[in-house]
């Protein structure tokens, strides 16, 4: 497949030969068809974070939904044999992370990429027929959700089933309205379910542009950081996208400091609005891209790109791919690779 010409004259390799999506088949697949967390090797030092090439539930989800935006319904099926295989062997919930050969180490799932593999499970039986599998399973990994992880009427961010314990906590970019109104028409989640989230985002309290961390589903308190990490933001703001919220304080802030810097930082201080890091981040632009778009402001969108792509391509070896000083993290590779099949779809 051909590349086109994309956004403003540059050509874009979504679908094409230097793509990021060959570029991830080819160099963050694992030989079991994991994906691999980061590019180069290293030992796991700690079973909090993910090292080297073990695999996170997160990477899958973010793959099924490339799959879905490409229309690639190989790679989709391909996903969930994945998922079958390794995520779920012999459990009913989504282990959060495999080691390199899809051993399972951990006995704890991720609410945010649990939401994300089941939205997309269930778009794809809706998009390609002839695979009940898919939604069945969307429906299980559910009822396991809904027994286990919900407290005090919220899902929260996660269970250890080992130890059969949760936090308080329920991560506001983990709150997928998507994927919950699509369990609504299936009928596996409550209306009024549902509109208790909705409300949660579209009533939530913010400091004038950034919104809260997190939402403690036992005391109602909301938690902030000093420092915001934009990716946690902009997926807060996509999903609010879902609501009746203004989100205009958000969108002028990040189109201000875009227009004073031609940069979108890491992290900015909540405080004073300044960065708090020198650095850039694919993954912020990715998603930048798909907020700017859901704001129905196209021409930032068309802004944010070029200056994603500036980091696009970088190292020779590794056509596609958005590699630094010979590694990378594939978060930093599948929400570039969303951000353009989202300006290809508007």
């Amino acid at each position: 497949m051909s590349a086109a010409l994309g956004i403003g004259g540059c050509l874009s390799y979504a679908e094409g030969k230097e793509s990021t999506k060959s570029f991830v088949a080819k160099h963050m697949t694992n030989p079991n068809g994991t994906l691999a967390t980061y590019l180069k090797e290293s030992p796991s030092v700690s079973p909090e974070m993910a090292a080297g090439r073990e695999a996170l539930s997160e990477s899958l989800g973010l793959w099924m939904q490339a799959a879905l935006a490409g229309n690639d319904e190989a790679a989709f099926d391909k996903s969930f044999e994945t998922l079958d295989r390794y995520f779920t062997k012999d459990q009913s919930y989504i282990a959060w992370k495999l080691s390199p050969d899809g051993s399972l180490e951990v006995s704890t799932n991720a609410l945010g990429d649990d939401l994300r593999i089941i939205g997309a499970l269930l778009e794809g039986a809706g998009k390609w027929k002839g695979h009940p599998e898919w939604r069945a399973k969307a429906k299980g990994l559910t009822e396991t959700l809904l027994i286990h992880s919900q407290k005090n009427g919220y899902l929260v961010d996660f269970y250890d089933f080992a130890r059969e314990e949760s936090p308080d906590t329920l991560a506001l970019a983990y709150v997928d309205l998507s994927t919950l109104k699509r369990l609504v028409q299936e009928e596996v989640l409550h209306e009024e379910t549902y509109l208790r989230y909705q409300t949660l985002l579209q009533d939530m309290p913010d400091d004038g542009v950034f919104y809260p961390k997190s939402f403690n589903v036992v005391s109602g308190e909301y938690s902030y950081e000093a420092s915001v990490n934009m990716i946690d933001q902009l997926m807060v703001a996509i999903h609010t996208g879902k609501t009746k919220r203004d989100q205009g304080a958000l969108h002028q802030f990040l189109k201000q400091k875009f227009k004073q810097t031609g940069k979108l930082f890491g992290q900015y201080r909540r405080a004073d609005r300044t960065a708090a890091v020198t650095y850039e981040s694919p993954s912020v632009y990715g998603l930048a891209i798909q907020f700017a778009l859901q704001q129905g402001d196209r021409s930032f969108a068309e802004q944010l790109y070029k200056r994603m792509l500036t980091f696009k391509g970088r190292d020779s070896r590794y056509p596609g791919g958005y590699v630094f000083e010979a590694n990378t993290h594939i978060f930093d590779n599948l929400l570039p690779l969303l951000g353009e099949y989202a300006l290809k779809r508007k």
